[in-house]
């Protein structure tokens, strides 16, 4: 089941959030592996919550996409193959690259590209060592180009691909993982849609999520 990491005891106040919060962080990270059998009596007893908080934490990652039924209805960490990778990485590309080419289109951009050099930075202070941090960072980057965009829609197709997107940090290891959240290749997005140039800011999203589909995935060929 791992070291108990992110998996400590809660506070009482809001227990089924803390709990799905930090259930969320443990799979983000692999601390809980995929295929890995969620065993109530121990996960519970680890968070210091009762039972029944703790189903309601693992339904809510089930609605994420974190958490799978398996057999006779037991849960299990969600585990994703190649295919899905590749998927999952085209889907982001479609509605990040929308949102990077609607950005670039804004006539007053200063306001969004001081927000995601802001972002940007928390990822760089972040570095190595704090990957959960980074991850953080890497996340609400990405989800921050679709909410700048004001698309409601936008934001919320992206948001329902959000467990996916975070099953899928971890899978090619930590090392493939932090190449992903290389900063410098998300500033190449951000000065491509300060550009204005809304083909160039939908290329640079395009070129971005393919190599980090392909980093991902060559780890397991």
């Amino acid at each position: 089941m791992g070291q108990p990491g992110a998996l400590l005891g809660l506070q009482k106040t809001n227990l089924r959030e803390q709990a799905v919060a930090a259930l969320r962080t443990a799979i983000t990270r692999g601390e809980l592996r995929p295929r890995s059998a969620l065993i109530e009596t121990e996960l519970s007893e680890r968070l210091g919550i009762s039972r029944g908080t703790l189903r309601e934490a693992l339904r809510q990652l089930q609605q994420e996409g974190l958490v799978v039924a398996g057999a006779r209805g037991r849960l299990a960490v969600r585990s994703l193959d190649p295919g899905e990778i590749t998927e999952i990485f085209a889907v982001r590309a479609a509605l990040e690259a929308l949102a990077a080419a609607e950005l670039a289109a804004l006539e007053e951009r200063s306001p969004v590209i001081k927000r995601l050099r802001e972002t940007l930075d928390r990822m760089a202070l972040a570095g190595t060592e704090n990957l959960d941090d980074r991850i953080e960072a890497d996340l609400d980057f990405h989800r921050l180009m679709c909410e700048l965009t004001g698309n409601r829609t936008l934001l919320h197709s992206w948001t329902s691909l959000e467990g996916s997107i975070r099953m899928s940090i971890m899978y090619g290891g930590t090392d493939r993982a932090v190449g992903n959240m290389d900063t410098d290749r998300h500033s190449v997005i951000i000065d491509a849609i300060e550009s204005g140039d809304s083909d160039a800011a939908r290329d640079s999203v395009v070129t971005h999520m393919t190599w980090a589909a392909n980093n991902l995935v060559s780890a397991n060929r």
